[in-house]
């Protein structure tokens, strides 16, 4: 096991200006699992994909441990791959299938059967060794898959993808495996996801990626905390976080019918930039549903409430505003009482809990300290 290093690493594809990966610097411990999140195209799988070797590195250098493996050749960078499609071979049986990279090595018989029996029964596929993958449901053959990796007792696990082939239900129950059986092995593994609720759930740390740059990487729950900028704090969250332009008066933040008052810090950075407005963001669970009087109160007229058991949320629209708020014109999410939901069509007036709310700069973008 070892920890891995991105120093400034890029990836520029032939006629392209624009690098797929831009400068990427990332340290990940020894021991770590770090998932790699973000929008389609932001680079996350070419990322991987450098790391084990399958793309080249055109500016910067990718260590493992202390050894520089930039221009080492896949095989022999001691990593393991697990792809979004199982790569299985149908006319092996799940136990060769598991034990054809240790084949390919030389290993021995009696070492690879040793192996392949150790990692079927850490990933509960024993009863199936002698089965082809046809005859296995999507979660076996992706479990086989990882087997196939874990037998190779690798300094890094490099995952793209590997539960997107599965439904709804079954990669909540995988990814918790995987989660489990990472801690269980203790093995470095960077993994990669479109899904940022796969992403927080999974993850020691979280890297985000939009447009082959790294915007945070963080704890989930600093992610979803603290957001280093708006577009972290409109990714991370499901439902996403509300995020609106207010105007500044006399100290307060204001859009429509809603005021937040603003801390000395807050006015003070944003009188240096000579800004007369603030990105506001506020996360469905901060609003409260109030009484029209309550100060601080802006109504919401209900389009959709989602129901969900444990779970409620209005989507609804700000009436009688006058001024562009970008999304939140169009739309806010509020989390209400699934006892007690609104109806759709109905008015409701909602405030944001005081401290709640998430300030950024409206020139760059960048988190401002409240």
């Amino acid at each position: 096991m070892a920890s891995v290093t991105y120093d400034r690493a890029s990836r520029i594809y032939p006629g392209s200006e624009k690098p797929a990966v831009d400068s990427l610097d990332l340290q990940i411990a020894d021991g770590e699992f770090l998932v790699l999140v973000g929008p389609s195209g932001c680079g996350k799988s070419t990322s991987l994909r450098m790391l084990a070797g399958l793309e080249d590195v055109d500016r910067g250098s990718i260590r493992i441990g202390d050894r520089d493996v930039t221009h080492v050749k896949p095989k022999d960078r001691d990593i393991a791959m697990v792809f979004q499609s199982y790569a299985l071979y149908p006319h092996m049986s799940v136990g060769d299938n598991m034990g054809f990279a240790l084949k390919l090595a030389g290993k021995s018989r009696e070492e690879i059967s040793t192996r392949v029996a150790e990692a079927a029964k850490i990933l509960d596929l024993e009863p199936f060794l002698d089965r082809k993958p046809k005859a296995l449901s999507g979660g076996q053959r992706q479990r086989v898959a990882m087997g196939r990796a874990i037998v190779r007792q690798p300094q890094v696990f490099c995952m793209d993808e590997p539960l997107s082939n599965l439904d709804a239900k079954l990669r909540v129950q995988t990814r918790t495996q995987i989660a489990a059986l990472q801690r269980r092995l203790g093995t470095t593994t960077v993994y990669v996801t479109h899904d940022q609720v796969e992403a927080m759930t999974m993850g020691d740390r979280v890297a985000v990626l939009r447009a082959g740059l790294l915007e945070q990487c963080d704890t989930p729950l600093r992610l979803y905390q603290e957001p280093a900028n708006v577009f972290v704090a409109g990714f991370i969250g499901s439902p996403g976080m509300n995020i609106a332009e207010f105007r500044l008066d006399d100290g307060h933040a204001v859009l429509g019918r809603a005021r937040l008052p603003l801390t000395t810090a807050a006015l003070s950075a944003l009188s240096a930039e000579g800004a007369d407005r603030v990105v506001v963001g506020f996360r469905p669970e901060a609003l409260d549903v109030v009484t029209e009087q309550d100060p601080g109160a802006f109504p919401v007229d209900v389009g959709v409430v989602e129901e969900l058991g444990s779970d409620a949320f209005l989507h609804g629209t700000l009436p009688e505003l006058s001024e562009s708020s970008g999304p939140l014109a169009e739309n806010i999410v509020a989390r209400v009482d699934p006892a007690r939901p609104p109806t759709k069509g109905e008015r409701v007036h909602l405030r944001i809990q005081q401290g709640k709310e998430h300030l950024f700069s409206p020139s760059t973008g960048h988190r401002i300290t409240a």
